[in-house]
């Protein structure tokens, strides 16, 4: 029996971003791996994401944790420009420190009009985790599951 995979690569997600986002003055963070239900994104940091004492901020740990869960939704419909944030709550549980972050994003439902991605985040100087996040988000009535 054939194992499902995702129905996009890496490549083809990280293409999309370029594309929709590579001429804004903003990083895009590069997503590593994709598995269908299963992804992880990586942006490097610089000093303007970063809190006095080298701490990466909460609304970049925010942002990648919404970025992750859109890109987690793309392995089971495809890019889905429409998919919009509905809902992200978000525990920061230490401090994140490093050259690096990195989210881990995994499917945890797909409905017909919601998903729900759980995801984590740490920092390139811990492997424990720095804040954990709940997003929910939208999606539109064209787009079913696979």
């Amino acid at each position: 029996m054939s194992e499902i995979k995702s129905v996009v690569s890496k490549d083809e997600i990280n293409q999309f971003f370029q594309k929709a986002f590579g001429d804004r003055p903003m990083k895009i963070p590069e997503t590593t791996l994709v598995e269908l239900d299963h992804v992880v994104v990586e942006m490097k940091t610089d000093r303007n994401m970063l809190r006095p004492g080298g701490f990466i901020s909460g609304p970049v740990q925010m942002g990648l944790a919404d970025h992750a869960a859109y890109v987690a939704i793309f392995t089971r419909t495809g890019i889905t420009p429409m998919a919009l944030t509905s809902n992200l709550n978000i525990d920061f549980l230490r401090p994140c420190q490093g050259d690096k972050v990195t989210a881990d994003a995994r499917m945890v439902k797909l409905g017909k009009s919601l998903a729900i991605i759980n995801v984590e985040i740490k920092g390139s100087n811990s492997d424990k985790i720095s804040s954990q996040a709940v997003v929910t988000y939208a999606l539109p009535k064209r787009v079913l599951p696979v």
